[in-house]
């Protein structure tokens, strides 16, 4: 091997330095290979946040890595003046790990201490040369061009310079070494020649090792342009402003004889270039890593120590066992045998794999959290453990549902098990509190995410950096579905609502060559919405820790990195439904004195599953999408059994594979129940001949080769790529001839697997959910106040408030406005003077008041109700935006029942007490004060606002039509133009045309089966919701009309499904205000001809469709948020979009 083919890079940023790198770490993996290299680092700065992806593309690639980080340095004590690092750039420096493991270790720790603990360093992580100091002897420290050596040396300061190098030296001692950087500059410039060639003499005559490096930020010249638009984001300034820290394009990844010759410019004779080269190779080998990886841990697995549960190897399972039996007792009483059995092969396989430390720490993280009265619950794959369930984890019974083990846990998965634990959202903070408590933070962080561009943010970056004006780019960036950068231009010329936008003209031509190369760059670290790590002692040796903005320790590693390194997560999931939930039961107890045990409540109810039928679902957990309520309608559950075959239903594998409406047929009556041969009737009774969880993938599979559950379960698991089709086909097929099934019976089988499994659902998981989906249900049925209360506190569904207001309506649920003298901040339940339960409106949702106005506004009455607005401002002292928005939401309405909000409104905006802090007054003179003052609040001349002008203020300042919905106002029109409510949609015929109208409350383009984009949108008239779907033919012409109108006429064919089943297909849509104005202006004659146009035929360009390795077809634009304005800045909340779980 020749020098120049063994040249390794040792200062490379890949697109994991945040908005500084422009290529993957596997890309740049790629190209070395591909350049015939044989190792190469990767040296990120501020952190490792790419490194296990790096050495995982490494191995692949068969080279070997090393790892370091770029680094802000500067000597000084330990506790160096932040402020004073943080007044200018401080320098920098490249710290690489050498001797294998500890050599890491020691760079993660360093990493960590860089960023240290105070959320206010995230911006600005830097190092006192000390703490290098600590580590020197697993660490090589690089001082190149942006060090303070090599600062000084390109001011000309030498002996500075040499100074500097000194100051070092004494420090690290043989770690030190100089950096070379020769990027073919202009004389003067940090990557000069003439610099370059400084730190080299300064380097031979401090007997310091020198080496040569390309302070790589980019894979090739070309994407030069990219680093300069990160620089301009990360710097926030356009780009024509910002000093652009480049003057050419040599910083990529260059060949080993190009870099040779870069060595031979510098040095003035060819020995002292093969020095160079051959000291900057030595440098490398010492700090190569394990070609395998294990170095940084791929392959390893680790967890708390038993000692940490108090209890040794020997005790944990022990403990376990005893658990586990006494809540046999606890859950069976006497077990039958199957019970008995089952936990001993699992006990077993638990010990065989020495996994009692997990199921012991997740247990008492689960008691932690149920002791505090937090609501609690098991998802995924873990619920099909008996031991899980017997520990109290899950709260589904595995046997009772068919649910398998080896689903969640085999001797054959390599990977360590996952466990999701649900918790209320609200407090999920407190639970991370309570694990950090108990575990320490030495053994427990939180996981990173790192979000990375899509095309929103790619717009706005870019175009910020290009100085395009804000509103335009902003315009432009909502203009787009939340899909990929790279799909943006092939987006313009696909979809209906941007074919005619002219983005690819101009200025958007460079904006939107930018947008594509920024595609998938990652952009910002922020908390994991669940992951939590537990692990030994050891774990901040093996990966670094940053704060986050929450002020929690995270791991700079996202969730598939830590998994990578064997690092136990535990995922604690904050669900907005489970806060719903527990706020449902405090108020019923407070209101009723009714404690409910909703974890115990029977899974049978009758009322209950009467309401999921009706699929009047709205806020229930899973059930409550458009496309569920419409299954629902189709299947009309009875048990909980038939709900978890629902959830798991409403899934693209069983979607894709046409599998629902043979179910549906068979469930009915309709047609018999198909089984491809008579060894699966036991195995798909229960779903009709149909295949819909993975459970039954994993039982064909077994039933039909022989092989036990854990091997089948692997073969489902490959199932998901092309290859891994072909190898599971070939042997599925051989194995079932031996058994002698038919060749035809095994192909046909085999296609359902293949179809489907990729796809599936876990019916464990689908258990999980249908818990607390029962739950919801049950609560709505039986206590709608107190659910509807929960739900519009915590917000955890799919559409908007106003519209679950008008569903409270529909049950017959009081809704009571906001008032300053009976309202706190959640909704409550008041017990009316007939007994009922009524709903309050909380003060939470009054536009821009504080948590601070809220508890003066509820101390301040504990006395004396407030007596009017005088009295109030005077005592709550509101500031007067939040006074005027408080008017406008009705909420001291019942002051003045005999004024008008307007009235209400000029006496908020004349104030005629003075500023200040008022005087203390006797309590005697302060009601007098107050009635005093409350006889100046009278009627004035203002005119009666309007029904209109009402609602438009409730919208504006609390986002509810509280008083009268929205569309009153247009009943009149919609009434004469023979509009349909939601109400008489079951009355309709199928196949009918109508009209419809209502605002809208929700937009999705999911995944559908065929690949075609579908729009899928719901409207709210107050009689209930109005579903309805666009196709591509309608899009042409109306797609732009579906996402950027609020209030919406649509025309559509009436589609009937079952009793209860109801769709309507849209054929053409309009904007109501518009209509609204022509019907005032020229009657409904005007209207109707505008409706009678039939638009001009428009050729579709050819679709583009992504094909899963399944055969699972799906529109590159399917997304479940579609363009237009988010909720922030559409008219008050009339759009939503929820973090919670949507049905």
């Amino acid at each position: 091997m020749s020098p120049t083919d063994s040249f390794v890079h040792l200062h490379t940023a890949s697109s994991y330095s945040l908005r500084y790198g422009t290529a993957t770490p596997a890309a740049l993996v790629e190209h070395a290979a591909s350049l015939g290299m044989r190792a190469l680092a990767l040296t990120d700065r501020d952190g490792l946040y790419g490194a296990v992806r790096f050495v995982q593309a490494c191995v692949k690639a068969g080279l070997q890595p090393v790892i370091g980080a770029d680094l802000a340095c500067e000597h000084g004590a330990e506790g160096l003046d932040r402020a004073a690092a943080d007044a200018a750039r401080p320098p920098r420096a490249v710290v690489l790990a050498r001797n294998g493991r500890a050599g890491y270790a020691a760079l993660c720790r360093l990493v960590s201490a860089a960023h240290g603990e105070d959320v206010a360093r995230r911006a600005r992580p830097v190092l006192a040369a000390q703490q290098v100091a600590a580590a020197a002897d697993r660490l090589y420290v690089l001082l190149g061009p942006d060090s303070a050596v090599g600062r000084a040396a390109a001011a000309g300061r030498m002996a500075e310079a040499k100074a500097e190098l000194l100051r070092w030296r004494t420090l690290c001692g043989e770690a030190v070494v100089i950096e070379v950087v020769h990027h073919l500059a202009p004389p003067g410039h940090p990557a000069s020649r003439g610099v370059a060639q400084r730190l080299l003499r300064l380097a031979r005559e401090s007997g310091v090792p020198a080496v040569l490096t390309n302070a790589v930020r980019y894979l090739a010249p070309e994407d030069a342009p990219v680093a300069d638009v990160l620089d301009a984001s990360r710097r926030l300034v356009p780009l024509e402003l910002s000093s652009r820290d480049r003057v050419n394009a040599e910083g990529y990844l260059k060949s080993g004889p190009e870099m040779a010759a870069l060595a031979h410019d510098l040095c003035d004779t060819a020995a002292e270039a093969r020095e160079l080269l051959a000291q900057t190779r030595r440098i490398a080998e010492r700090c190569l890593l394990d070609p395998d990886g294990h170095d940084i841990g791929l392959g390893s697995m680790h967890m708390p120590e038993p000692s940490v549960l108090g209890t040794t190897r020997a005790g944990a399972i022990r403990e376990l066992r005893s658990r586990c039996e006494a809540g046999v007792t606890w859950r069976y009483g006497r077990p039958d045998e199957k019970v008995t059995a089952r936990l001993e092969e699992e006990l077993a396989l638990i010990n065989r794999l020495g996994y009692e430390p997990y199921f012991l720490t997740v247990a008492e993280v689960v008691d932690l959290t149920r002791a505090a009265g937090i609501r609690c619950a098991a998802r995924g794959s873990g619920a099909g453990s008996l031991v899980n369930h017997l520990l109290g984890i899950s709260g589904v019974e595995p046997l009772e549902h068919g649910l398998l083990m080896e689903r969640f846990l085999s001797g054959m998965r390599v990977s360590l098990p996952d466990i999701d634990v649900d918790v209320e959202s609200a407090r999920r903070t407190e639970v991370y509190d309570l694990i950090l408590d108990r575990f320490g933070s030495d053994r427990t962080l939180c996981v990173a995410m790192l979000e990375t561009y899509r095309v929103r943010h790619a717009v706005r970056d870019a175009g910020a950096a290009l100085g395009l004006p804000p509103a335009e780019i902003d315009a432009v960036a909502k203009a787009f579905p939340h899909i990929r950068a790279r799909d943006a231009r092939a987006a313009m010329r696909d979809l209906p609502e941007l074919r005619h936008s002219r983005l690819e003209e101009g200025v958007f031509t460079a904006l939107f060559d930018i947008v594509e190369k920024l595609d998938g760059l990652p952009r910002h670290i922020a908390l994991h919405p669940s992951g939590v790590l537990l692990s030994d002692r050891r774990l901040r040796d093996r990966t670094p820790v940053e704060t986050s903005a929450q002020g929690y320790p995270m791991s700079q590693f996202d969730k598939d990195d830590v998994e990578a390194i064997g690092l136990l997560k535990l995922d604690v999931l904050g669900v907005r439904m489970q806060s719903a939930m527990a706020h449902a039961l405090v108020e019923t107890e407070r209101v009723s004195g009714e404690r409910i045990d909703l974890d115990a409540v029977p899974l049978d109810d009758e009322e209950t599953f009467e309401l999921i039928r009706s699929t009047r679902t709205l806020g229930c957990f899973q059930i409550e999408s458009p496309g569920q309520r419409e299954l629902i309608g189709k299947f009309a559950p009875q048990t909980f059994g038939d709900l978890i075959i629902d959830i798991s239903l409403f899934r693209p594998g069983p979607v894709k594979s046409d599998m629902v409406t043979p179910f549906l047929n068979a469930r009915h009556g309709w047609a018999d129940p198909v089984f491809v041969h008579e060894d699966l009737r036991g195995i798909l009774a229960e779903t009709e001949g149909v295949v819909v969880f993975h459970e039954q993938v994993i039982r064909i599979i077994a039933q039909m080769t022989g092989c036990g559950f854990d091997r089948a379960d692997q073969a489902r698991r490959v199932l998901g790529s092309i290859k891994g089709q072909q190898e599971i086909g070939d042997w599925f097929c051989v194995q079932a001839d031996r058994r002698g099934y038919p060749r035809p019976v095994v192909e046909r089988v085999w296609e359902i697997l293949k179809a489907f499994a990729s796809f599936g659902f876990c019916k464990a998981h689908a258990g999980a959910f249908a818990l607390p989906t029962y739950q919801s249900a049950w609560l709505k049925t039986h206590h709608p106040a107190a659910f509807y209360a929960g739900l519009l506190t915590h917000d955890p569904g799919m559409y908007p408030k106003r519209l679950i207001l008008d569903d409270a309506r529909q049950f017959g649920v009081p809704v009571l406005p906001p008032s300053v003298n009976d309202s706190v901040a959640d909704y409550t339940l008041e017990r009316t003077a007939d007994g009922r339960d009524a709903l309050r409106i909380g003060l939470a949702d009054v536009k821009g008041i504080s948590d601070a106005e809220i508890a003066r506004i509820v101390r301040e009455r504990e006395g004396a109700p407030y007596a009017g607005l005088p009295d109030f401002r005077r005592r709550a002292e509101p500031d007067q935006p939040t006074l005027e928005n408080l008017v406008l939401a009705g909420a001291l309405d019942a002051l003045h029942p005999r004024l008008t909000r307007r009235d209400l409104l000029l006496h908020a905006a004349t104030d005629p007490r003075p500023k200040g802090p008022r005087r203390p007054l006797p309590a005697q003179l302060e009601l007098a004060d107050a009635a005093g003052e409350e006889r100046e609040t009278g009627p004035t001349a203002l005119p009666t606002p309007t029904d209109t002008e009402l609602i438009r203020g409730e919208i504006e300042a609390l986002g509810l039509d509280h008083s009268a919905h929205l569309l009153s106002p247009y009943l009149p029109f919609l009434g004469e133009l023979g509009v349909v409510r939601s109400n008489e949609l079951l009355r309709q015929r199928n196949r009918s045309e109508i009209l419809i109208a209502g605002v809208k409350v929700a937009t999705q383009t999911p995944p559908v089966r065929t690949g075609v984009r579908v729009v899928f949108a719901t409207l709210d008239d107050a009689t209930g919701p109005l579903d309805f779907a666009m196709f591509e033919d309608a899009q042409q012409h109306y797609a732009a009309t579906v996402f950027h109108s609020w209030l919406l006429l649509v025309r559509g064919v009436v589609r009937r499904t079952g009793p209860r089943g109801v769709s309507l297909t849209a054929t053409a849509a309009w904007e109501l205000t518009a209509l609204h104005e022509l019907w005032r202006a020229e009657g409904v004659d005007a209207v109707r001809a505008v409706l009678a146009v039939v638009p001009e035929a428009e050729e579709a360009p050819a679709r583009r469709v992504m094909v899963h390795p399944s055969g699972f077809k799906m529109s590159p634009y399917a997304d479940l948020k579609p363009p237009g304005v988010p909720a922030a800045d559409a008219p008050r909340k009339l759009w939503h979009t929820s973090p919670g779980s949507p049905g």
